[in-house]
């Protein structure tokens, strides 16, 4: 239904990341798929305000909703609008932006606080 990245990236490359994230979206922006323009309207960068694990700076990716089979792939949706050593430069960009393992999570809606309650039936395991 959802999906998290959390990347903590250096410090001393949030400018070079945030150049990336500005690559992703115009390469979104500019696809013709409408599956990749369908991504782009579920499809959020957040900059955490809290310092990330050794001080790093966290971006949080969130797609909602996640598009169910789409492919999230930076290098691809990259390779789709620019230049093979474009893509290379901007890749490598992003690489070494990158402070440390992404955390990927796939997100099932629990409860919607916005809703009125409803009894809950714990699911099987």
């Amino acid at each position: 239904e959802a999906g998290l990245i959390l990347s903590p990236i250096r410090a001393t490359k949030v400018l070079d990341f945030e150049t990336v994230i500005a690559r992703i979206h115009e390469a979104l922006g500019k696809s013709a798929d409408p599956l990749r323009r369908q991504q782009a309207a579920g499809w959020k960068v957040y900059r955490a305000t809290e310092p990330g694990p050794a001080g790093s700076v966290l971006f949080v990716f969130l797609m909602s909703p996640a598009v169910k089979g789409a492919d999230y792939t930076i290098g691809k949706i990259l390779m789709e609008a620019f230049p093979q050593e474009e893509v290379l430069e901007i890749f490598e960009t992003y690489t070494s932006s990158v402070a440390g393992p992404q955390s990927l999570l796939s997100l099932r809606l629990l409860d919607d606080f916005s809703q009125p309650a409803a009894p809950r039936v714990p699911e099987a395991k």
